[in-house]
């Protein structure tokens, strides 16, 4: 999503993008879930930028990173424009295409599942709690908790074969004040669609933000998540 910050600075708001604990350079251990753990590193991102006296106009996340940006509106409110981009609304599915078939009874036998990539080498381990922590966070609950002031807006790509379009549908219908945009054609990557995305999350965000960010004198003084 570098193309996304891009767009943010060529109209004077600045973009701050960070990997969550174990995930990218972040230092720490890998832990499959942990979607509340990520959630506090939001916050205190968040609050970072609050002490440094630092304006934080929108919080938008892609895939997993989507849903975290969800379940941070529904405890704090904080942050009144939220971008979902490609997230996944039942948690339930696209499991078994990443830890294959029976994962619940090899996970209960072993206490965890080694998951390889295509050369077969291993990428992270997957607990029995980590992935309680996945089956048990209900992102319909969360949704119904975002409040009426918070404004969310949902992206999701027609193509896309990671998270089926359905569950942008269930954004939709649980969150109040909610947009959803579809993209034809994106996939979940949005790879021949940057462009669009990002002209879209910047329309978004500044039309929502307008009347709580500084004056243009102080625009330096934006930030977007």
């Amino acid at each position: 999503m570098v193309n996304l910050a891009a767009a943010f600075a060529t109209q004077g708001i600045s973009a701050f993008r960070f990997d969550f604990a174990s995930n990218g350079e972040s230092e720490g251990s890998f832990q499959y879930g942990n979607y509340y753990r990520e959630v506090d590193d939001l916050r205190a991102v968040i609050q970072y930028f609050e002490h440094e006296k630092r304006s934080v106009a929108a919080i938008i996340g892609h895939s997993k990173g989507g849903n975290v940006v969800l379940l941070y509106a529904s405890m704090f409110n904080d942050v009144h424009n939220v971008v979902n981009i490609s997230g996944r609304f039942d948690l339930k599915r696209g499991i078994e295409g990443r830890l294959g078939k029976d994962y619940l009874q090899r996970i209960k036998k072993y206490g965890f599942i080694h998951v390889a990539n295509r050369q077969g080498n291993i990428e992270y381990r997957v607990t029995e709690e980590s992935l309680m922590d996945r089956l048990t966070t209900s992102t319909s609950a969360a949704c119904q908790l975002i409040p009426q002031n918070c404004r969310v807006l949902s992206i999701h790509g027609c193509a896309d074969k990671i998270v089926p379009m359905e569950d942008a549908m269930e954004f939709a219908k649980h969150i109040s004040n909610h947009n959803l945009h579809i993209i034809t054609g994106a996939d979940h990557e949005y790879t021949c669609h940057q462009n669009g995305l990002a002209s879209i999350v910047l329309d978004f965000v500044k039309s929502g933000s307008s009347h709580d960010m500084a004056p243009a004198s102080k625009k330096s003084l934006r930030s977007s998540l």
